[in-house]
């Protein structure tokens, strides 16, 4: 089963992550035996990948036995499918949890810190979902601030600036993490709004595939605060010539990273494989950093001489930046609490023409979708 989990290294980098979403469509029993996958360039243009990408994801899965491909018929559903889907999605969650279990250990933390930390996470969500599907359970109270949570954002900063400076000024505690870990925390209770910019791999989406799993049938609303652009995040003169994802590789060039879990970090390693680079053969890849200013600072330091950030962060730190990437980065929250004075107070800044204004001088935003609202669930 080793080499099995091999194939599936990185969850959300190209043929790895198209690769699992069929597996977890199959275990789901969403694609039965015989089904047949979308031609290799339907399914590339879905995906907003290269058609090499989609034979990658396919021959993968057909190495593993889980379809079958024939000459004027298509890639099929293989009939064991299912059974062989259930034991490479186990693999791959056996491995996942193998390496937090091996990251928790090197850090110095004890086999039963990290078992009752897992238990009482798991518990957390799982009380939370209870709750929200108990009518009993009654609504929740109001709280006394705005709690936000999730991915870094210099467009936040000015938001949250914005909110606490004005009148009334409202409280508002942002804590910032990754994208995930912001979705949980939402799930969770821990937080109103979370912050989020996650493509999914297999849809071409961003964010609500996320929000439908951590949420499952929530009503969740997505609110815009902007696009902006991803890229490379190099020194002035980009002295190490790196103009390619393909140029993280070679040899003498120092990255610096974002945390497991962040939607930049996502968006790396499906650029990684998309452009056939390991991540073992990235000097840095492990280096992992909380912040877009962060990666910023480390590069004008010369820490590093390329990390993976947002044009405003470039901006701030005089920095040249190479573009790789448009995101939409949004706020989640649940649709009930879209109500609550302090809530709207939030909406309604992201839609003032002073959010705009400051948020636009940044560099590497587009501000003309900010305030729009989708839902989910």
């Amino acid at each position: 089963m080793t080499a099995q989990t091999n194939d599936f290294g990185h969850p959300g980098s190209g043929y790895r992550a198209i690769a699992e979403a069929i597996l977890r469509q199959i275990a789901a029993g969403e694609l039965a035996p015989g089904a047949r996958l979308p031609p290799v360039r339907v399914a590339a243009a879905r995906w907003g990948v290269n058609v090499n990408t989609v034979q990658r994801a396919y021959a993968c899965l057909a190495a593993q036995g889980v379809v079958v491909a024939r000459a004027g018929r298509g890639t099929r559903v293989a009939p064991a499918a299912a059974e062989a889907a259930v034991a490479l999605r186990a693999a791959r969650l056996h491995q996942l949890v193998g390496e937090v279990l091996a990251a928790a250990l090197a850090l110095g933390y004890q086999p039963a810190e990290v078992a009752a930390t897992f238990t009482a996470q798991l518990a957390r969500w799982r009380a939370a979902r209870q709750r929200r599907g108990d009518p009993a359970a009654g609504p929740q109270g109001p709280a006394r601030s705005v709690r936000l949570a999730g991915s870094h954002d210099l467009c936040m900063e000015v938001l949250v600036r914005q909110l606490r400076a004005g009148r009334p000024r409202w409280p508002i505690r942002w804590r910032p993490s990754s994208s995930l870990a912001g979705l949980f925390a939402l799930a969770t209770d821990a937080c109103d709004l979370a912050g989020c910019h996650l493509l999914d791999a297999a849809s071409g989406e961003y964010n609500a595939p996320f929000v439908e799993r951590l949420l499952p049938g929530e009503p969740v609303l997505l609110v815009t605060v902007a696009e902006r652009e991803q890229g490379l995040l190099v020194a002035p003169g980009n002295p190490a010539g790196v103009r390619a994802v393909r140029d993280l590789a070679r040899p003498g060039v120092r990255f610096v990273n974002r945390p497991r879990g962040s939607g930049t970090r996502l968006l790396l390693d499906r650029l990684l494989a998309a452009a056939g680079v390991s991540p073992a053969a990235v000097a840095g890849y492990e280096r992992e950093v909380p912040t877009h200013l962060a990666v910023a600072v480390a590069v004008a330091t010369g820490a590093a001489d390329v990390g993976l950030g947002i044009r405003a962060a470039a901006q701030a730190a005089g920095l040249d930046f190479v573009p790789l990437a448009r995101e939409r980065y949004e706020l989640a929250l649940r649709a009930e609490q879209q109500a609550r004075p302090e809530v709207a107070a939030v909406l309604a800044a992201l839609r003032a023409p002073a959010f705009r204004a400051a948020a636009q001088a940044l560099g590497g935003y587009d501000l003309a979708q900010a305030g729009s609202v989708r839902r989910v669930g």
